[in-house]
């Protein structure tokens, strides 16, 4: 979705106006993922900021492709929509690792869980030939589900 602006300077009223909200809404899913409560990818918020994220990459591919968009907004507006800018990049460098720290630990949980449940399927193991416990060949499968 593209902005329909009057001029550069409503353009660039709109994309400081697009990037607070992108602002406002990568912190507070910073701080739910930090508090231990990610958001479902379905949440208002999610979808919300999914949207906006994609209208801004658009808009700012389409100042890419053709500065004259914005060029004739006032001096003061584009300084405040690059300083702008740099915030949320800032704040989308510690949302990212952020997300990354909530996967690692995710991924983590279900490679416990796992090898719990392998743990417990294979059951007492024997003796080898070398007088050492055997090793089962190979793995069963293993399959989790909101149940598990």
């Amino acid at each position: 979705m593209a902005l329909i602006a009057d001029d550069a300077a409503d353009r660039a009223e709109q994309i400081l106006l697009l990037t607070d909200r992108l602002m406002v809404i990568v912190e507070a899913e910073t701080a739910a993922l930090a508090a231990g409560r990610p958001a479902r990818a379905d949440a208002p918020e999610s979808i919300e900021l999914q949207r906006l994220a994609n209208a801004y990459r658009l808009e700012m591919a389409r100042i890419k492709d053709d500065p004259a968009l914005i060029s004739g907004a006032p001096r003061a507006v584009r300084e405040q929509l690059q300083s702008v800018t740099a915030a949320l990049q800032l704040r989308l460098d510690r949302y990212g690792l952020a997300l990354g720290a909530a996967r690692e630990v995710t991924e983590g949980l279900v490679r416990a869980m796992a090898e719990e449940v392998q743990r417990v399927r294979r059951g007492p193991q024997g003796y080898g030939a070398q007088g050492t416990y055997a090793e089962p060949v190979g793995t069963g499968a293993v399959a989790l589900d909101r149940r598990a």
